[in-house]
């Protein structure tokens, strides 16, 4: 196991809520990360961020033990990446902000180097169209809390590079992931189904027809559904929801993507879910 740590030099693009989670992730499995964001003063949030979720990891036991833990390094300069074996992009899901940052990063890396996006929506065969060669992105979509959660979609592009998509999987094996590879779409699958649930259930509250906790509990009770839709959007964050359903409307056109006016009224608000301690339910304080 030890060669294999030490042939992946990871580097992460975005430090929000996923680029922590993976970084964390990563981290407490020997893996070293070069965390990279515009705003020193993100990055000292992420840093406290990834310390909480290394430390939440090790008290629910999801983390090897027999692994010393990998090494963080934090930047504001993207030629930092250019040593990296693979490079994850977990910025906003916001196609001009992807753009941006896939076209930059992939004039930094050397040919070869496997360049992940952590989309949850945007087709990578429309973003292969950003970077200098095409045939070295491929989609991971990290569930949230990723140190948590094993299963990750993968998503194959028409122009992903069969050696790429390979170094992605053997990456996802020393994380502890399970992979399940399917092929390109809008949405891919989980966030098809998905999200399209939480936004009926959030008309199912704005219309009247019950409350938040009778949806979930109905989700919960009846179909098995862990947490239930709306507290699961909670988790997300209820502004990558939107930006995730209007990807999927505008390329989709269907009318269960486009996002009710209960959610968009959350996110003007600024009630965005955990993270500012008020969603569809309020937490009480902002969470960790």
């Amino acid at each position: 196991m030890s060669t294999a740590l030490e042939e992946h030099r990871l580097a992460i693009i975005g430090a929000g809520v996923m680029g922590t989670n993976i970084s964390a992730l990563a981290l407490g499995h020997g893996v070293s990360v070069v965390l990279v964001d515009v705003d020193e003063i993100v990055l000292e949030t992420a840093r406290q961020a990834i310390r909480q979720k290394l430390r939440h990891a090790q008290l629910m036991g999801v983390l090897p033990a027999d692994r010393p833990q990998g090494t963080l390094t934090t930047s504001v300069n993207l030629d930092d990446i250019a040593e990296a074996t693979t490079v994850v992009e977990a910025v906003t899901e916001v196609d001009k902000v992807k753009q941006e940052v896939l076209s930059a990063a992939s004039r930094v890396v050397t040919p070869g180097t496997t360049l992940i996006s952590n989309t949850s929506c945007i087709p990578i065969d429309e973003m292969a169209e950003w970077i200098v060669r095409p045939e070295d992105l491929v989609g991971v979509h990290f569930m949230n809390p990723s140190y948590m959660i094993k299963m990750v979609e993968v998503i194959r592009g028409p122009r992903t590079d069969p050696a790429v998509l390979e170094q992605a999987t053997e990456l996802l094996t020393v994380l502890g992931r399970e992979a399940l590879v399917i092929e390109d779409s809008a949405g891919f699958v989980i966030n098809r189904l998905l999200h399209p649930l939480i936004n009926t259930a959030a008309m199912l509250v704005q219309e009247g027809v019950a409350s938040v906790e009778v949806v979930d509990g109905l989700l919960e009770g009846c179909l098995g559904h862990s947490t239930g839709p709306l507290r699961t959007g909670d988790l997300i964050g209820l502004e990558n929801l939107v930006d995730s359903l209007n990807v999927l409307y505008e390329r989709r056109g269907d009318e269960s993507c486009r996002p009710c006016d209960l959610l968009l009224e959350k996110v003007r608000d600024g009630h965005l879910g955990r993270k500012t301690g008020r969603g569809f339910y309020d937490y009480g304080k902002v969470a960790s």
